[in-house]
């Protein structure tokens, strides 16, 4: 069997090993950037790009020899490695690593980095952006010719800008590492503002830094109350009622969150805390309302909600479709964003609607079985009181329905 060597290069420098090791080879797959040094010493070279072009001719040249793969430093780290393992035996992959430009770049920074979050944005939506990075102290970052450093500024900024939060949006400091290993490498810093309005290098690596103050050690994912959570004149999902919300939701780690008739945001508030991977849009026509959300977002750190100021079920044709949709109110239009849910909700998804109101309760289940859910209702009647002898607080019953794809 012939083997495939997966090189990698750090720069665009080949040492005498290299050029020893890639002169035995029946062909060479090569980046356009890595080829001007290996005129004249191969021969047969094949172009990284298209992929799928690349495999079959790497699979047809390892019936004549051995193929060399030249990658940009650690081939197995977002590197091309990944996909050479899905197409080819692991046996036949010999890896030489060169450091990684991300260690390079740390390197350039003089900043450890076993304590980042690591990111690759390659493809990655502008929308999550925000949510990814936001929340942690340390995150390194490969960018791609979408997500470059001065729109990566200018999203953190503007996130930063609509929620009020002057403090962190000074506190945030970006560094850039330029053609790393190359003639032309070049380090920049500077705070949110100023790079966004720079240019860089399509090969760059980010460098997100912030600090944040200690955190206390009875941190946890879930249990706000109800006095923790920013709202107005009591008008909240109180904390038993919203713990069985959650639990009828059974939110996916990853995927698009419909808060409907959001109010103060409780429920994208713990389901954002729970699922920090999650995006939780709340939608909210009352700017009451709207206001309660914002703060909740800021207070919690929770980028990956986003605020829909309108009025559903008009407003729901902005949004990515669904996974899950809770409707905490509906503003008389119950059936209609039941239709436009139903018609958006991905396969497998859930719809939670609370009923305070007899009338919801009554006709939210008819409407989800009309548009072929399985349905499951429940009513919750809550008592509180702090003890033996002690007042009791009833609170209304709430009914919870729950419809299946």
């Amino acid at each position: 069997m012939s083997e495939i060597f997966v090189v990698g290069i750090s720069g665009n420098t080949f040492s005498d090993e290299h050029l020893k090791l890639l002169g035995k080879c029946y062909a060479v797959v090569c980046s356009k950037r890595l080829s001007s040094p290996l005129a004249g010493v191969v021969g047969n070279m094949i172009p990284v790009t298209p992929l799928d072009s690349m495999v079959e001719r790497v699979k047809a040249a390892l019936q004549h020899g051995s193929v060399a793969v030249i990658a940009s430093g650690d081939p197995l780290f977002y590197g091309i490695g990944r996909t050479l393992l899905k197409h080819f035996h692991a046996e036949q992959l010999i890896f030489y690593p060169a450091l990684s430009a991300m260690q390079l770049a740390c390197a350039r920074f003089r900043v450890p980095w076993d304590d980042a979050l690591l990111l690759s944005l390659h493809g990655r939506k502008s929308g999550e952006l925000a949510a990814r990075i936001l929340p942690h102290a340390k995150v390194l970052l490969c960018t791609d010719q979408r997500n470059t450093p001065n729109r990566i500024a200018r999203i953190l900024e503007k996130k930063l800008q609509d929620l009020g939060q002057k403090e962190r949006l000074e506190n945030i400091r970006i560094r850039v590492a330029e053609d790393l290993g190359l003639p032309t490498e070049k380090i920049t810093s500077g705070r949110l503002a100023e790079i966004a309005e720079k240019e860089f290098s399509p090969l760059n690596i980010v460098l997100v830094e912030q600090h944040f103050a200690e955190q206390s050690d009875d941190v946890f994912l879930f249990g706000l109350q109800e006095k923790e959570i920013v709202h107005s004149r009591g008008l909240i999902t109180k904390d038993e009622v919203r713990a069985v919300i959650l639990h009828r939701l059974r939110l996916p780690a990853h995927g698009v969150f419909w808060d409907v008739g959001g109010g103060s945001g409780s429920i994208s508030v713990e389901s954002a805390r729970l699922c920090p991977q999650l995006r939780v849009f709340t939608v909210e026509q009352k700017p009451e309302g709207q206001e309660n959300i914002q703060a909740n977002i800021a207070g919690y750190s929770i980028y990956n909600v986003e605020l829909i100021s309108g009025r559903a079920p008009e407003i729901l044709s902005q949004l990515p479709n669904p996974d899950r949709v809770f409707i905490g109110g509906s503003g008389g239009e119950l059936a209609a964003i039941i239709d436009v849910c139903a018609q958006r909700l991905r396969s497998g998804g859930r719809i939670v609607v609370s009923a305070v109101l007899a009338g919801t309760a009554k006709n939210a289940p008819r409407l989800l079985l009309e548009q072929g859910f399985s349905v499951d209702v429940r009513t919750i009647s809550v008592f509180r009181h702090a003890g033996p002898d002690r007042a009791e607080q009833t609170l209304n019953p709430i009914t919870i329905i729950t419809g299946k794809k």
